[in-house]
């Protein structure tokens, strides 16, 4: 009886050492694994660990490079929806914001800080031209300037206007018309003309809305004032 019961203390304690032995593996394996994994996670680029979609400025589908302002804008929708102008993230003009209106909307922009100077619209259907052509003689150079029709563009645009848009760095702003839509970006001191710069004529052919055309829409990086 007394061997039997020292056999069975024996393999008691045999089993307990093997069940402490294959626990400790146990455990040494999971914290090997956690280590590994957070090694691997940490080594993977972000947008591999993290499946939420990237987002960039102004909701653009890439990035700008470095010593470039990221835009995206878009002209008034028919008479009812107004124009948008967004740079750098930062919303500068929408009827949300309510600082925009019939006519010409426009935004002056600091070419090195991208600060904003003044936003502002000009009534062309039944307003003055002449406090239009006044800012437009009083932008500096390097000044980044933004514009986008809503409604009706044209109808006071006088030549001196035109000519002074034209100068800013606009190919199509001479061929503006009755409800066209139009969108620019150019700026003061502008040696070439802009690339940055949509315009569709009000067409009853064409038109996507009754009476308007269709709203244009524009991104893009705007290289900084470096001088």
């Amino acid at each position: 009886m007394v061997r039997a019961g020292g056999i069975l203390k024996f393999a008691a304690l045999i089993f307990a050492f093997l069940l402490a032995v294959f626990l400790a593996f146990q455990l040494l394996e999971i914290n090997m694994d956690f280590k590994l994994g957070s090694m691997i996670s940490r080594s993977l680029p972000a947008n591999e660990v993290s499946m939420k979609p990237v987002r960039y400025k102004c909701g653009l589908s890439k990035s700008c490079p470095p010593g470039h302002f990221t835009f995206k804008m878009a002209s008034g929708a028919a008479s009812v929806v107004g124009p948008r102008v967004c740079l750098e993230d930062k919303l500068l003009m929408s009827g949300v914001k309510n600082n925009v209106g019939r006519g010409i909307n426009i935004a002056l922009v600091n070419g090195k800080t991208g600060d904003v100077i003044k936003t502002a619209f000009f009534d062309m259907w039944a307003g003055d031209v002449a406090p239009f052509i006044k800012l437009l003689k009083e932008i500096e150079d390097g000044t980044v300037v933004m514009m986008a029709s809503f409604d009706e563009p044209s109808t006071k645009l006088n030549d001196e206007a035109r000519k002074l848009i034209s100068d800013l760095g606009s190919s199509a702003v001479s061929n503006l018309g009755f409800r066209d839509n139009w969108i620019f970006v150019g700026g003061k001191g502008i040696k070439t003309k802009s690339p940055f710069e949509q315009h569709i004529k009000n067409s009853a052919d064409t038109n996507k809305f009754e009476g308007w055309p269709e709203v244009l829409e524009m991104e893009g990086c705007l290289p900084k004032r470096q001088d």
